[in-house]
């Protein structure tokens, strides 16, 4: 199969802040690295929006979903309060069962709830409105709160079981080349 896989907030945009001075951007620029890594480990093409810590501007990381059969970008949700939580996946209707699958794997690996309707955000319901990877036909993965700082520290010491949950939801083994 044929794989996008970015970062959200490329170019000069940190993303959201943690209060740790982690940045989104970095946090997802290395998630999608470890994922494409994963995802070309079992025989699949991987395109990504730059080369290792790169990440380029959504307008270039855009033309690269009509190349795949699936395109996920991953982000870091932000919410004033601490204690705010949660996985949710982002997605148009036609690919509902894959953006659930996405939340409740992930919510597994870091032991937090998933948000939204099993894990699925309709774009139309979203705070967010129209997103232009979502109507491109990505799927935008909001992992965890960065400002969560429990979140944080749980995927910071599970990233590579994260990208392992992400990576296998994506292509199951069976699928590998």
């Amino acid at each position: 199969m044929r794989f996008t896989v970015t970062a959200g907030h490329g170019d000069k945009d940190p993303g959201a802040v943690a209060k740790s001075g982690e940045t989104e951007a970095r946090l997802m620029s290395e998630l999608r690295d470890i994922v494409a890594g994963k995802l070309r480990s079992m025989g699949h093409e991987v395109k990504t929006d730059g080369a290792k810590w790169e990440n380029w501007p959504l307008v270039r990381a855009l033309g690269l979903i009509p190349q795949s059969d699936v395109a996920i970008e991953l982000h870091t949700n932000a919410f004033i309060s601490e204690k705010a939580g949660g996985v949710e996946v982002i997605s148009l209707p036609a690919q509902k069962e894959m953006a659930r699958n996405l939340a409740r794997r992930i919510a597994h690996t870091l032991e937090i709830p998933v948000r939204g309707a099993g894990g699925w955000i309709d774009q139309s319901a979203s705070a967010r409105g129209r997103l232009a990877f979502v109507n491109a036909g990505g799927l935008i993965v909001e992992t965890f709160f960065i400002s969560n700082p429990m979140e944080l520290s749980r995927y910071l010491d599970r990233k590579w079981l994260v990208a392992s949950a992400i990576a296998e939801t994506l292509a199951p083994p069976e699928w590998s080349a």
